[in-house]
């Protein structure tokens, strides 16, 4: 509302535009008076009457400007007053709706530009990459919520140096910065140290201008740790698998050129010779079909499956192809598959791999005359609904070794995996098919009781 108390002013503006407005009928009267037009005592009187109405009228038109003044002053504090009233100054008042008007077209104008300053917000922090903005003295002026989340907390006219010690990615901000116009962009390998240690790429923009909040260049981080390590693990996949197969291959070379040099006319040595070729032989081969499978297997590894498979069906296959080799160690496998188990959705062949690679490895290391237990039931979770686990009375395996189990290649003792036939492929294989089967393995060990791995799948649905 409008402000009624009744406003002051000072004394001097009072006096200062009476005598503006009393000026011109001062000097009428007083020239008629000296003219003789008009007596002194009526002019006298004349004057002390219009001084009074004018002193009265000036006075309440000043005070009209005060209360316009105090509306404008409203108006700037951002209150939302309604507009006075100004009985001898419509001037007043036309200049006050004027007024009004303009503070409602501003209102809506800085309303529009903080939805869009949220918006724009709320863009940068749902980029997934770590994002910058400093000023032209590299003062940090915006960041976005993986920025925050990647270094902790931040503080606007920070330096960025004190966030990101990194001499590369400062020399190229600073390079940015003092360019005299937009730059390509700069990329810079950035480490972070861990744990997880990360490493990514730091792309560095110049703007054409300053924004409103003085951002003149955009700092986005790319994180390529997976790709790092990916070509890490390639490299090691190549090295590995050629190790592999180096091995074996030397061996068959060696006994060829025995078996044509000094045991050509040995039959008992070319028996024992042409026995390790054909061990040496059968490993390579399992080497090459272990490789081929791991490579289907990571070409789908995306595409879920969409048969139905009866587990239990799958189960009791696996047994008659393990039940040979189990009966050569004196090992009983002993299956448990519920009655109740509900089908699974996936393909038959690769959960085929899955629990054969799991039950002939429990074979291969537990003890001798010792039992391999295979237990099928659901777990009545609507979504992991479905329980494998093979236990063993081995050995057990070490806390350190459990989660580089499913590496290629990784073995715990590489002389009695080999001695055992084992590629280093097998629970590699197993984690692939289960990321593709929307499953996961979990392993419990302990180092003189052996070894439990159990596969978590989801059931399929009811048609």
């Amino acid at each position: 509302m409008a402000d009624t108390n009744e406003p002051s002013l000072p004394l001097r503006r009072h006096l200062i535009a009476n005598a503006v407005v009393l000026a011109p009928a001062v000097i009428v009267l007083t020239g008629m008076m000296v003219a003789g037009w008009l007596p002194l005592d009526r002019g006298l009187a004349a004057m002390a009457a219009i001084g009074f109405c004018t002193a009265v009228i000036v006075r309440r038109y000043l005070h009209s400007f005060v209360r316009f003044s105090r509306y404008v002053e409203t108006l700037a504090r951002g209150d939302e007053p309604d507009v006075p009233r100004f009985v001898l100054s419509p001037a007043a008042e036309e200049l006050a709706t004027g007024v009004q008007a303009l503070d409602g077209m501003w209102r809506r104008q800085r309303e529009a530009v903080a939805g869009l300053e949220v918006s724009a917000q709320t863009i940068v922090d749902g980029l997934p990459d770590p994002l910058f903005a400093v000023d032209r003295r590299r003062r940090l002026v915006r960041w976005n919520r993986a920025a925050s989340d990647l270094v902790g907390t931040l503080a606007a006219d920070r330096d960025l140096s004190a966030t990101l010690r990194h001499p590369a990615l400062l020399g190229a901000v600073d390079a940015a910065l003092g360019a005299q116009a937009p730059t390509d962009t700069a990329a810079v390998e950035l480490p972070l140290s861990g744990p997880p240690e990360r490493i990514f790429t730091a792309h560095v923009k110049r703007l054409p201008r300053a924004t409103a909040d003085g951002s003149l260049a955009l700092v986005v981080l790319h994180d390529i740790s997976a790709l790092r390590r990916a070509e890490r693990m390639r490299a090691d996949f190549v090295a590995n698998a050629s190790h592999e197969l180096r091995t074996p291959l030397a061996g068959l070379i060696g006994f060829v050129e025995t078996l044509r040099g000094p045991a050509r006319n040995d039959p008992p040595a070319q028996e024992r010779f042409l026995a390790i070729m054909a061990e040496q032989t059968e490993r390579m081969r399992r080497l090459v079909e272990d490789l081929l499978s791991l490579s289907r297997i990571e070409q789908r590894e995306h595409e879920t499956p969409t048969s139905r498979v009866d587990v239990g069906g799958v189960l009791r296959s696996v047994r008659d192809l393990i039940d040979m080799k189990a009966r050569q160690r004196g090992v009983t496998v002993e299956f448990d598959i519920s009655e109740a188990l509900p089908d699974v959705i996936g393909d038959a062949d690769e959960l085929t791999m899955v629990f054969q690679n799991l039950a002939d490895n429990a074979v291969k290391y537990t003890a001798p005359d010792t039992t391999v237990e295979v237990m099928a039931r659901p777990t009545g979770d609507p979504v992991a609904g479905l329980e494998v686990s093979v236990s063993d009375q081995g050995e057990g395996i070490a806390p350190e070794h459990v989660e580089r189990l499913t590496e290629r290649f990784y073995r715990i003792d590489n002389a009695r995996s080999r001695e055992m036939g084992g590629t280093g492929l097998g629970l590699a294989i197993v984690k692939h098919v289960l990321n593709r089967h929307r499953g996961r393995l979990e392993i419990d060990s302990e180092l003189g009781r052996g070894s439990t791995f159990t596969v978590i799948l989801p059931v399929a649905r009811a048609s």
